[in-house]
């Protein structure tokens, strides 16, 4: 069983669909991108809920980047799906696909939300 990320007309994930894996022919179908492309009328791209961060989780080679989140982002150019920006001044990992903040998050054990306009975090009561 393999996913498949169904895309708008701006590459942000729509909905997420179970469907053949990749190597599975049925009926002449060999591109099951391309079949559930002309099926849904979306554009359609398969899926790996074994990635995030870029890592396989099972020790196998990591695929386009992380799994699809419905609302988040396909990018054509380095074949990755992302998250949308969380804040203007958090800048794309290129390595892990992840958006870093300006400074870490604190690693005390406490919760913390970003403060945008003070560019900090901020402990939550």
């Amino acid at each position: 069983m393999a996913h498949y990320a169904l895309l708008d007309e701006n590459n942000t994930v729509i909905s997420i669909i179970t469907g053949r894996n990749e190597n599975e022919i049925v009926d002449g179908i060999t591109d099951w991108e391309q079949h559930y492309s002309q099926v849904t009328g979306f554009n359609v791209k398969r899926t790996s809920y074994n990635t995030y961060s870029n890592e396989h989780t099972n020790n196998g080679v990591p695929f386009r980047k992380n799994y699809a989140i419905v609302g988040g982002v396909y990018d054509e150019e380095k074949d990755a799906f992302y998250a949308q920006q969380p804040y203007p001044s958090w800048i794309l990992n290129e390595q892990t696909f992840q958006w870093d903040s300006p400074i870490p998050y604190p690693v005390d054990n406490k919760g913390y939300n970003w403060n945008e306009t003070t560019q900090e975090w901020v402990e939550r009561n």
